[in-house]
C-alpha cells in the first residue's frame, strides 16, 4: 500500500501557557520537536469509541460516517451568539435590533421573527436536500463536515432551517446558530463559527403594491433560465425582489459600520439561490467579502407550501462581522474565557464603540512534525482535527508547504509546513 510521508510545522506548546511537567500523549513540552507516529486514517470516526454518540439528551448510532471528534462535541450547546456581552452576541443584537426597529408589519410588530435556539442537530435531508444540493456536490463531503452517522450532522450553516421555518407558515425570518465545517487551522478558520440566516418571501400584492400601475404584474411566467432570472419568475418581480434585498442588506451594513460606508456587489453561484451576489464592502480602505444572498429557488419555495410567493434570502458570518467591527485578529479569541477579553465587551448598550486590546505580547515558537499516512483514505481535515484535539486553540495555523511522489518507490513525501505557529494568548 502506497504510504503518505507528511512533514508537519505545528505550533509547540508555550512554556509560558503549560508546565514543562505536563505531557501531551507522553511528549513533555519543553521538546523541540515532536516524534514522528503512525495515525490512523480514521481517527475522527473512532472519537468517542462507544456505538452511540450521546448529544443534546439523545443518542445517535454510529456508522462508517461518523466523525465527529470529542473536541468538537464539547463545543455543542456553548451558544457564544445567547451569551450577553459576548462580542457574537452584541453583532447578533445589533442585526436584530435594526431588523426590530427597520421593519415593522401590519399589526405595529416586527416584521421579522427570530430563531436563535435551534438545535445544530440536523438531518441529512435538512441540511443539503432541501436546499437542492446535489447528491455529488462537493460540500456533502465527509472530509468537510461532522457526521454523526449518515443521516444525521451537525449543520454546516443556518440554511439548514429554512425549509422548515417557511413550511411553518413564515415569510420573514432571521435565524442564528453555530455551525460546523472541518477547516484549515489559522487566526480566520475555525470549525465552529456562527452564522445568521434571513429570508423575506412577498406575495403578488406585497410586491407589487406600491409600483404605479403595477394591478397587471405577476410573480410568475413559462419562460427560460437566465444568468438574471429563473425560469418561472417574470423579470419584473426578479427585479423588485433583488432591489428588495440589495437595499435591506446596504441599510443593515451601513447602519452596523458608518455612513458613507462603499459596497459592491459580486455575482456567485449558490445552489438554493439565482441569481446570487457576495457583498463587499470597503472598510478602513480595503475591500472585505461579508455575506452572500439571493433570490431563493422557486423550487425549494414551493416544496416548503409557499407556492404563491417569491423571495429571497442571505446568510452572514457573525465572527466575520466582529473581527472587521472591533478589530480582533484571531477567530479563536472569541471561544476564549479569559477576563483581559470578555470584560472589554461589557458595556451599557450594544452600539457603544469598542475598540479591542490585544492579550498577549509572546512570539510564536514553531515546531516540525513528520508521520507516516495511508494514502488512499487520508484528509488533511483529519489531521487538523487531531491537532485541535491534542493541543486545543494553542495551536495557532498548520500549514502544509509541499509534496513529493517518488518516481521508482510507491512512497509519496508531502512536506506540511504548517506554520502551526503557537501563540500563548490566553
Amino acid at each position: 500500500m502506497a504510504m503518505l510521508w507528511k512533514f508537519m510545522r505545528v505550533a509547540k506548546f508555550s512554556k509560558t501557557a503549560l508546565s514543562p511537567k505536563v505531557k501531551v500523549r507522553g511528549i513533555p513540552t519543553h521538546s523541540r520537536y515532536f516524534s514522528s507516529k503512525s495515525v490512523p486514517s480514521d481517527f475522527a470516526a473512532n472519537t468517542p469509541c462507544s456505538n452511540t454518540v450521546e448529544l443534546l439528551g439523545k443518542a445517535y448510532p454510529q456508522d462508517d460516517y461518523s466523525n465527529v471528534t470529542e473536541k468538537i462535541l464539547s463545543k455543542v450547546g456553548k451558544n457564544l451568539h445567547n451569551t450577553k456581552h459576548h462580542p457574537l452576541w452584541l453583532i447578533k443584537e445589533q442585526v436584530k435590533d435594526h431588523f426590530y426597529k427597520q421593519y415593522i408589519g401590519r399589526r405595529g410588530t416586527p416584521l421579522f421573527s427570530v430563531y436563535d435556539g435551534l438545535s445544530p442537530v440536523v438531518t441529512v435531508q435538512q441540511n443539503f436536500d432541501s436546499l437542492l444540493i446535489p447528491q455529488n456536490h462537493a460540500s456533502r463531503r465527509k472530509e468537510d463536515n461532522y457526521y454523526l452517522n449518515r443521516d444525521h450532522m451537525l449543520r454546516a450553516h443556518t440554511s439548514a432551517h429554512q425549509w422548515d421555518l417557511i413550511h411553518s407558515g413564515l415569510d420573514a425570518f432571521l435565524a442564528v446558530g453555530d455551525v460546523y465545517r472541518r477547516d484549515t487551522i489559522d487566526n480566520t478558520h475555525y470549525p465552529v463559527f456562527h452564522q445568521m440566516e434571513g429570508v423575506r418571501l412577498f406575495s403578488c400584492h406585497e410586491l407589487f403594491s406600491s409600483i404605479k400601475d403595477g394591478e397587471g404584474l405577476q410573480l410568475f411566467e413559462q419562460g427560460h433560465r437566465t444568468a438574471h432570472k429563473q425560469e418561472c419568475h417574470t423579470m419584473e418581480a426578479v427585479r423588485l425582489v433583488e432591489f428588495n434585498l440589495k437595499q435591506v442588506l446596504t441599510k443593515l451594513m451601513t447602519h452596523i459600520f458608518g455612513d458613507g460606508l462603499q459596497v459592491r456587489w459580486v455575482d456567485c453561484y449558490f445552489p438554493f439561490t439565482h441569481p446570487s451576489f457576495e457583498m463587499e464592502i470597503n472598510f478602513q480602505g480595503e475591500w472585505m467579502e461579508v455575506l452572500g444572498c439571493g433570490v431563493m429557488e422557486q423550487q425549494l419555495v414551493n416544496s416548503a407550501g409557499a407556492q404563491d410567493k417569491i423571495g429571497w434570502a442571505f446568510g452572514l458570518g457573525l465572527e466575520r462581522l466582529a473581527m472587521i467591527l472591533y478589530d480582533i485578529p484571531d477567530i479563536r479569541l472569541f471561544w476564549s474565557e479569559d477576563e483581559r477579553f470578555l470584560k472589554q465587551f461589557i458595556v451599557p448598550h450594544i452600539w457603544q464603540k469598542i475598540e479591542f486590546q490585544p492579550l498577549s505580547r509572546y512570539p510564536p515558537l514553531i515546531n516540525d512534525i513528520s508521520f507516516w499516512l495511508p494514502s488512499e483514505t487520508y484528509s488533511k481535515n483529519d489531521f487538523y482535527d487531531l491537532a485541535r484535539t491534542i493541543g486545543g486553540d494553542l495551536i495557532e495555523k498548520v500549514v502544509l508547504v509541499d509534496e513529493f511522489t517518488h518516481p521508482k518507490l510507491p512512497v509519496k513525501l508531502e512536506h506540511m509546513i504548517p506554520s502551526a505557529t503557537v501563540k500563548e494568548k490566553f
